[in-house]
């Protein structure tokens, strides 16, 4: 079955709606491994977004652009 298609807008627009609150990421790293963390959207960017994870150890933020989240490569869902 084909997946209904999306636009990188309606990603870039998805990703606005939960700036500045936290949000559950889940990211596949290919080859049967994926990490799963709840973190904070930091920052919106034209290219890019930005998580801060809750995790005391990690010193940081992580980044995705937005086709790693319209390929499914990343997903986030807000708490």
């Amino acid at each position: 079955m084909i997946k209904p298609t999306k636009k990188i807008s309606d990603v870039k627009r998805m990703v606005k709606d939960c700036s500045a609150q936290r949000v559950a990421v889940h990211v596949n790293l290919g080859r049967n491994k994926s990490v799963s963390y709840s973190g904070v959207l930091s920052g919106v960017y034209p290219a890019l977004f930005t998580v801060k994870p809750d995790d005391k150890d990690f010193l940081g933020k992580t980044a995705y652009s937005y086709s790693d989240v319209l390929c499914g490569n990343v997903k986030i869902k807000r708490i």
